[in-house]
């Protein structure tokens, strides 16, 4: 089981608002005392009303809580907007509850692979830069329907600006950072670009149609003993 079915699990098995044992959650999800801990501790720590601690049990204090949501990428972008608003507030009460709200989301969205590399520390990033990137999305999410080649001006983590022309094939969510997967006409070669370090997306006179080699489908981001989605957007070249 994944971790982030597990947790949910665990908060559906707390909603009665009964006194539950580590140990019998435990049993129940088929995992280790230990294990259920430091799930415990990850939901806490995530602001889910959880009371209790080890060796006595857990319940969770009344809350509002809402029914399973599917949501599109744009709604979810639009949520996330909303919460970089917030949390860029005066009212330090609006900040901590856009904080803890974002962890939730975080907790219960489904697991990608991808690199846990130190120059891609995604949940930590402030709200002010997450909310720079949405100004990228309408252009790029056009660019990618359309099939538009697009002339980026991207800002690498260690601040050199570069200057890219693109076909844009594919965005992702990661956890409060969107990333778009694209063929590299400047570097001949696929690149992953985080859309919050795109200064700017310029739309060009110009369609491509699929290649073998340079579609989606050819992406392999273990191709190389670095994944791609940390080399690619990051190297000097």
């Amino acid at each position: 089981m994944r971790r982030t079915d597990r947790l949910f699990d665990i908060i559906q098995i707390l909603r009665d608002g009964k006194l539950h044992r580590a140990k019998d959650i435990a049993e129940r999800l088929e995992v280790s005392v230990r294990t259920i801990y430091r799930d415990m501790d990850t939901l806490i720590a995530s602001g889910v009303p959880v009371e209790g601690e080890r060796g006595v049990g857990y319940m969770v204090r009344e809350a509002i809580t809402l029914p399973p949501l599917t949501l599109t990428a744009e709604e979810l972008e639009a949520l996330n907007l909303g919460m970089a608003i917030v949390a860029e507030a005066a009212d330090p009460d609006l900040k901590a509850a856009a904080q803890s709200l974002a962890s939730k989301i975080d907790a219960v969205l489904p697991e990608q692979t991808i690199a846990e590399a130190d120059a891609w520390k995604f949940a930590v990033y402030p709200f002010a830069d997450i909310a720079r990137g949405f100004a990228q999305m309408p252009i790029l999410r056009a660019a990618i329907k359309a099939r538009q080649k697009l002339q980026l001006v991207y800002r690498r983590i260690d601040g050199t600006v570069t200057e890219r022309v693109i076909r844009p094939l594919h965005m992702e969510y990661w956890g409060r950072v969107w990333t778009l997967t694209a063929w590299c006409e400047t570097r001949d070669d696929f690149r992953v670009f985080r859309v919050d370090l795109i200064d700017s997306a310029k739309p060009l006179p110009e369609l491509f149609v699929d290649e073998p080699g340079k579609r989606l489908q050819d992406y392999d981001p273990m191709a190389s003993d670095q994944p791609k989605t940390v080399k690619s957007a990051q190297s000097p070249d």
